[in-house]
């Protein structure tokens, strides 16, 4: 309502280079005062240091952690602060965690990857075995199933969007590919599944389906170039691309081959959800079409009308993403987002759009199509096809409404 989308680089496009440029003073900024103290400008600055820190004066973009269970110190999560972030790589330190029984403190000279059961020869490796086989990189997002959940709510939750949609984090990954370590096995032709172990406290196991681990899931000792850390899963950690995080399992301890699932816990009372015909949605792996406006959202105050540019995420557990769409009048008109170069299946591709804000109220919306041609689906459709007690997999577009003065809230319009 009352405001104009269009692309970025149509709004650069646009500008004359004759055009007279002021003193750098953006929205909300102040031209530089000479009489300011810069003691770096004359001063040296600190020595080397072992291993590279933020600046202090970024001590907003960190995570926030929340408990499952009041003086249960391992249950819980931290949050990617996603709207403080930009390109699609995730920093280690703020990747995003869930834990059920907090983080173990492994020593990887006594830890141990076994590949057994259903197999012709059972394996055992050590870390230095594991980092001898040919590796791959490959960039992958991670989400966990619940993410976005507090979506599923009556009321919209007046929280910051990393709060509600940061269970979510991509990097690049290094490993080996787990079919490398099934075929050195062998696989009983009878086995359809792999029985995936962690060696925390809590022996979290997911059961994933030969097909899905033969085809491109890794045994990752990497992350972002670095060592995994072990909230992260130190020292190997299972990568599933595309599917929901509970199945990368972290500690990887043990891999079982075998012709049925586990039926654990996180398959039976956890990650199943009923639907408004009756039946459970079970074994729901693969996180759908998806995408979120991170600036401005929620808690974010406009400085002014005028030029502002809508920045976001989309992701697909299907492949890459072919568009994304953005509103400004609540979906009544989509204009096409600039996809951020390059645009990776599995992966966050970056999208942005230019916006002329005219300072009246609208509702700022965006919704991602793959290529599989998967569409976002509006809440109301998702809620008409799985019912309103869902707990998991909540990809519904999000909207944030835009006040008279500039203020940004969660909205279901």
């Amino acid at each position: 309502m009352g405001s104009a989308l269009g692309s970025v680089a149509g709004a650069v496009a646009g500008t004359s280079p004759a055009t007279p440029v002021a003193a750098p003073a953006a929205a909300g900024g102040t031209p530089m005062d000479p009489a300011l103290p810069m003691p770096w400008r004359s001063q040296p600055g600190r020595p080397f240091i072992d291993y590279g820190l933020p600046s202090p004066h970024e001590g907003q973009a960190v995570r926030r952690t929340g408990l499952n269970f009041r003086h249960v110190d391992g249950n819980g999560a931290a949050w990617t602060p996603l709207e403080r972030l930009e390109g699609s790589l995730t920093p280690n330190g703020l990747h995003f965690v869930r834990n059920h029984n907090g983080t173990p403190e492994i020593d990887p000279a006594h830890h141990r990857l076994q590949v057994h059961g259903m197999v012709r020869q059972p394996l055992s490796f050590d870390i230095e075995a594991l980092q001898r086989y040919p590796l791959r990189s490959q960039q992958i997002f991670l989400e966990c199933g619940g993410n976005s959940s507090q979506g599923w709510a009556e009321e919209p939750v007046q929280r910051p969007a990393s709060l509600v949609h940061g269970l979510l984090s991509c990097s690049e990954w290094t490993g080996v590919p787990l079919a490398l370590l099934l075929d050195e096995a062998g696989i009983d032709p009878r086995a359809a599944w792999v029985i995936a172990t962690g060696a925390d406290a809590g022996a979290l196991h997911m059961s994933l389906p030969i097909a899905k681990a033969r085809d491109d899931c890794l045994v990752a000792l990497f992350q972002n170039g670095e060592r995994l850390r072990p909230e992260n899963g130190y020292p190997v950690r299972l990568i599933v691309p595309g599917w929901k995080g509970v199945m990368s399992v972290k500690w990887l301890a043990s891999l079982q081959l075998a012709d049925q699932p586990a039926m654990g816990r996180n398959e039976t009372a956890r990650y199943t959800e009923p639907l408004p015909a009756g039946p459970a949605r079970q074994f729901s792996f693969v996180m759908e079409v998806k995408s979120l406006i991170t600036t401005p959202s929620h808690g974010h105050s406009l400085a002014g009308p005028g030029f502002h540019e809508i920045r976001g995420l989309a992701w697909s557990g299907r492949g890459r993403i072919r568009r994304v769409e953005v509103s400004s009048d609540g979906g009544v008109q989509w204009t096409e987002a600039v996809l951020q170069a390059p645009v990776q299946p599995r992966c966050l591709t970056r999208f942005r759009a230019a916006w002329q804000w005219d300072g009246r109220p609208c509702v700022l919306k965006s919704r991602a199509i793959d290529e599989t041609g998967a569409v976002q689906p509006t809440r109301e459709a998702l809620i008409a096809e799985r019912g309103s007690r869902g707990t998991y997999h909540y990809n519904a577009i999000v909207a944030w409404d835009v006040d008279a003065h500039g203020y940004l809230s969660h909205t279901h319009d």
